[in-house]
């Protein structure tokens, strides 16, 4: 997988080079998103699609990245550690390129939520994005975890981004069985079973699950298409619940607008000012 730089106002697309005959271009956008368990799969109209999107887009939106063209040869994102650390790492090493035109965001102008069961995730407007998540799964090595974040000056760079996906030992196998997480091993997932954290090393953070959903959260909420200003609060949510809270926003004109943002505003962005020594306090 490469990741190649692209003009301003290109946004974010993926290309299968493997692909020959129909159209190889998807687009990193909410509406492209269909239905899959466990990850965001993105599908274009000639049905081209990859799959595993959510850890480098977040690593793209946390590092302030709203252009690319990333180049990949096969229908899923490598899981590499199970984290965005690598991506972020890649990212920073190469550099970062100010383009000569305006931030854009998406502005929160009132609450917007969608609810499933239990699991709900909502918007609300803030003055920056704003992360706030809620887990509690029955496994005792997991159990109920809280964290808020301000998304601003490097924040998921330094808090989030080295934090690996987390599953059950069945939900790998659910997966293999589905052809995707062909990669996976111990090493690159926080497995556990019952009170047991299977993965060697153990954890890198006390929570770390709840982190990793935030990071999840931030890149799923990436297929915006735009920064976001506003608080998002996930309770038992997963790439589903906040793909249709993304479609429930798009669906009220009146809840959002597409801003330009002046000096004060673009450095509340996440991403903004980013450094090595942020990745530095992970890695």
């Amino acid at each position: 997988m490469v990741v190649r730089p692209a003009s301003a106002e290109y946004g974010i697309w993926f290309r299968r080079t493997d692909v020959v005959g129909v159209d190889p271009l998807i687009p990193a956008r909410w509406d492209a998103v269909t239905p899959s368990k466990l990850c965001t799969l993105l599908v274009n109209d000639a049905g081209v699609s990859v799959s595993t999107v959510e850890h480098v887009m977040a690593a793209l939106a946390g590092c302030g990245i709203h252009n690319a063209l990333i180049e990949i040869d096969g229908p899923e994102v490598p899981i590499l550690d199970g984290s965005s650390a690598q991506f972020v790492s890649a990212f920073i090493a190469r550099g970062l390129q100010q383009l000569d035109a305006p931030n854009r965001a998406l502005e929160i102008l009132k609450p917007v939520e969608f609810r499933e069961g239990d699991a709900w995730a909502r918007l609300t407007p803030a003055e920056t994005l704003e992360i706030d998540f809620h887990i509690d799964f029955a496994d005792q090595a997991i159990g109920v975890q809280d964290k808020q974040l301000n998304m601003a000056n490097g924040a998921f760079v330094r808090e989030l981004c080295d934090s690996r996906t987390f599953c059950r030992q069945s939900d790998v196998d659910a997966m293999r069985a589905n052809g995707l997480a062909l990669g996976g091993t111990l090493s690159n997932a926080v497995v556990v079973e019952g009170e047991k954290i299977l993965s060697p090393g153990g954890l890198r953070h006390d929570d770390e699950a709840v982190r990793h959903k935030m990071l999840d959260a931030l890149g799923d909420l990436a297929l915006a298409g735009a920064p976001i200003l506003g608080r998002y609060t996930g309770h038992r949510a997963g790439h589903a619940i906040t793909n249709k809270l993304l479609r429930a926003l798009f669906s009220q004109p009146d809840a959002y607008r597409m801003v330009t943002c002046d000096e004060q505003m673009a450095l509340k962005l996440p991403g903004v000012g980013v450094k090595p020594a942020d990745l530095r306090a992970v890695a």
